[in-house]
C-alpha cells in the first residue's frame, strides 16, 4: 500500500510543516533595503541557501521520504538528478536510515557524484542525458523494488516546497507578491497552494530563463527550442510537470521570462549587496524585479533565493564580468610612438589620476600599425566608470588613441 495524495491541499503543506520538526531550517527572512532603493519595491529575501544542503529541495525530498509506508522505506528509494534535489534525498535518506540511491548521468562531475555519496546514497552513472538518465532510474526502481522520488511533478515533494510559503508569511505576513523560480513546477506549486489559502489576495509570479521557460511554453501552447545553456541550470528543465501545471493554471498569477544577463546581473548583487551566494536559479526572481520594475513598484515583495550551490570557478567569473560591466577593470589598448619613455607618460597619467595598472602588455612585432609605431594592451583598475573616463579623457588629450574592452571605444 503506498501512501499516496490524489491532489494537493492547504493541510497537506500543513502537515508538512508540522512534521519538520527541526529537521528542515525556518530560513529568516530579510529586508533588502538597498534592493528596495534599487527596484522601487519594498523587497524582503528568504535565503534557501541556508539550508544544509544549500537548497530548497530538502523540504520536499524529506516530506515524501516521511510518507513512505515502512516497506518503501526498508526497500528503499532512487532519484534521478546531479543537483539539489540528489543531496536533499541522500541527506534525509540517510538521516532516516533510508537506503538511497541516485542516479545520475554518465558525464557527471565526479564533485558532485562525491558530494552525493558523502551524504549517504549510492551513485549509479546511467544515460548519456538526462531523460535517458530519468528512464533508467525507474528501469532501476521496477527491477530492485525502489520508491521514486520525483523532483517536482509529486504531490508530497510539492507539499514540502510549499512549507516556505508559511515561513515566509509567518515572517513578513502582508506580503503583496511573491516571486519565485520555476523549473518543473513543483516549488511553485507547493508556494502558491499555500499563499492563496493563507491570503488570498497575494499574486504568485513565477521566473524562469528565456531558454527553458517550460511553464511559459505550457499556458502559451508553445513548442519547445533548444537555445543553449543557462546560468540557472537548477530550473533549465524541459518540459513542466503534468501535476504541477494543474495547480499552476489555477494559482499562479503571472510567468515572468528573463535573460542571461539578466540572471549575471542579479546574481552579482545578491552577493555584493546583500552578501549572500545563490545559484543562477535563485537569482531569477531579482532579476525579474530589475526588468519589470513597474510592476513591483511601491508593492511589498518576497522573493525566494532558492538555492547557492554554484561552481566557484563560475562565481569567481561572474564577479570579474560585474567589475567589467560596472567600469571598475577595464583593458585598454593604446596605441604609442615608438620612443623611449611613451609608456612613461601613459603610467604617469593613469597614476596622476588615481587609477590602478594591473597588468601590462608591450606589443611592437605583431601588429599592423606603421614600424615606428607600437601599441600596449593595459588592464586597468578604477572606482567607477566615471572615474575610467576621466582617465581616457586625459590620454586622449594627451594624443594617445585608446579603445577599451576588446576595442570599443569608449
Amino acid at each position: 500500500m503506498t501512501n499516496t495524495l490524489n491532489n494537493l491541499t492547504f493541510e497537506d503543506v500543513k502537515k508538512a510543516h508540522q512534521a519538520f520538526d527541526g529537521a528542515i531550517k525556518h530560513t529568516p527572512a530579510s529586508h533588502a533595503i538597498t534592493l528596495s532603493k534599487i527596484t522601487g519595491a519594498d523587497v524582503y529575501i528568504k535565503p534557501e541557501n541556508r539550508q544544509f544542503t544549500a537548497s530548497f529541495k530538502e523540504r520536499g525530498a524529506l516530506n515524501k521520504l516521511l510518507n513512505l509506508t515502512d516497506e518503501q522505506k526498508n526497500m528503499g528509494v532512487i532519484a534521478a538528478s546531479a543537483g539539489n534535489h540528489a543531496q536533499g534525498v541522500a541527506y534525509h535518506g540517510n538521516r532516516l536510515g533510508i537506503p538511497t540511491t541516485i542516479a545520475m548521468p554518465l558525464g557527471t562531475p565526479f564533485v558532485k557524484i562525491s558530494n552525493t555519496e558523502e551524504l549517504g546514497a549510492k551513485v549509479v552513472q546511467v544515460g548519456e542525458r538526462f531523460d535517458e538518465t530519468a528512464d533508467e532510474a525507474l528501469q532501476i526502481a521496477d527491477k530492485e523494488g525502489f520508491t521514486v522520488v520525483h523532483p517536482f511533478d509529486d504531490y508530497h515533494v510539492m507539499a514540502g516546497q510549499g512549507t516556505i510559503a508559511i515561513e515566509f508569511l509567518q515572517d513578513v505576513p502582508d506580503l503583496d507578491v511573491l516571486v519565485v523560480p520555476v523549473g518543473g513546477g513543483g516549488l511553485i506549486a507547493g508556494i502558491a497552494t499555500a499563499a492563496k489559502a493563507i491570503n488570498p489576495e497575494i499574486q504568485v509570479i513565477g521566473v524562469q530563463s528565456e531558454r527553458f521557460p517550460s511553464l511559459y511554453r505550457a499556458l502559451n501552447n508553445q513548442d519547445y527550442v533548444a537555445q543553449g545553456a543557462t546560468l540557472a541550470e537548477g530550473i533549465a528543465v524541459k518540459n513542466i510537470g503534468e501535476k504541477t501545471l494543474e495547480i499552476c493554471r489555477d494559482t499562479v498569477d503571472d510567468i515572468l521570462l528573463v535573460s542571461e544577463d539578466e540572471i549575471e546581473q542579479a546574481l552579482g548583487m545578491l552577493l555584493t549587496i546583500e552578501k549572500t551566494v545563490s545559484e543562477g536559479a535563485g537569482a531569477c526572481p531579482l532579476a525579474a524585479l530589475l526588468r519589470y520594475p513597474d510592476m513591483f513598484k511601491g508593492k511589498k515583495v518576497g522573493l525566494i533565493v532558492s538555492g547557492g550551490n554554484i561552481d566557484t570557478r563560475l562565481l569567481a567569473s561572474i564577479l570579474m564580468r560585474g567589475l567589467v560591466r560596472d567600469g571598475r577593470i577595464s583593458r585598454l589598448r593604446i596605441e604609442l610612438p615608438d620612443v623611449p619613455g611613451a609608456l612613461s607618460i601613459i603610467s604617469t597619467i593613469i597614476g596622476n589620476q588615481g587609477g590602478n595598472i594591473i597588468d601590462v602588455s608591450h606589443h611592437r612585432l605583431f601588429t599592423d600599425l606603421p614600424a615606428k609605431e607600437t601599441y600596449s594592451n593595459i588592464s586597468l583598475e578604477t572606482r567607477d566608470a566615471q572615474h575610467l573616463q576621466s582617465i581616457l579623457d586625459e590620454l586622449r588629450e594627451a594624443g594617445f588613441v585608446v579603445s577599451v574592452n576588446r576595442n570599443i571605444d569608449m
